[in-house]
């Protein structure tokens, strides 16, 4: 399926449909799925907003906007209730804004505890959006089960989680599963799993193989049939500020999360 089919895909549908990208395992791909499964959606038509909900802000840097240009962003839109509108920015790909992570973010766990309604800070600052052209608002949540991965997932319709195919990181996914359960029971009764993808993927040697069996047969359909490879390409865009597709479009991680986007479009299709 190519990109004139991905259009018409994403094209059906109303409102924008919220995705929360989460693992509370660092490096298992998770920012680099939120960039590029962004650009992938938006490039086949969709009009995405990209929520850096992680202080580390990784996300903003590799969508190219310095730290300079990052002085409000989703902090202001939480803890001040700042318009988000004014907190968008455009990115070079067509179609495709960000809420950037301001550096104010990295303290906003101590302020959120003692606020009223602040697991919901996130889903009330997407409330007041008066743009409403988006077609999907995906949020690139901290690596860890805090309080603003909380926000992320009150805030999501579904989770999209990315699983590295190592042993220890099906240790932790469990946790996260558990996690969505209890958000689904009481805060957020919409929310489910969108699915779980497999990242870098490496055929040169049987333990991805065998952690994709395992995943697979733990998960059953809920596993992506698309997985990410382990690619130079994949790792060098964001220290240019651009993700792979923009980078090198041909590189089989651009040509991964095209079919990425696909399967998400397809059973975002299916959930409606």
């Amino acid at each position: 399926m190519r990109n004139a089919e991905l259009a018409r895909i994403s094209a059906q549908g109303g409102s924008a449909r919220v995705l929360a990208i989460a693992n509370q395992k660092g490096g298992v791909g998770k920012t680099t799925t939120a960039i590029n499964l962004a650009t992938a959606l938006a490039q086949a038509g969709s009009r995405v907003l990209l929520i850096d909900l992680d202080p580390q802000g990784n996300a903003s840097t590799g969508l190219g906007i310095s730290r300079a240009a990052r002085k409000t962003g989703i902090y202001a839109a939480l803890v001040d209730e700042v318009a988000s509108d004014t907190v968008i920015q455009r990115t070079d790909i067509e179609n495709l804004s960000i809420i950037p992570a301001d550096p104010d973010l990295a303290g906003a766990e101590v302020e959120l505890v003692a606020m009223a309604r602040r697991e919901y800070r996130l889903a009330d600052a997407i409330g007041r959006m008066a743009d409403r052209s988006f077609s999907y608002i995906l949020i690139d949540c901290p690596p860890s089960l805090t309080l603003l991965t909380l926000n992320g997932l009150v805030a999501a319709d579904a989770v999209l989680v990315p699983l590295q195919c190592e042993f220890l990181a099906l240790e932790g996914i469990s946790q996260l599963v558990h996690t969505i359960e209890r958000v689904k029971r009481g805060l957020n009764p919409r929310l489910r799993l969108q699915g779980i993808v497999l990242t870098m993927f490496d055929r040169r040697n049987n333990l991805s193989d065998l952690v994709a069996a395992d995943a697979r047969s733990f998960f059953g359909e809920r596993v992506y049939d698309t997985v990410i490879p382990r690619n130079v390409r994949l790792s060098e865009a964001p220290s240019h500020g651009k993700p792979v597709a923009l980078y090198d479009g041909r590189s089989p991680g651009a040509v991964a999360y095209s079919k990425l986007a696909e399967e998400v479009l397809r059973r975002e299709r299916e959930a409606v």
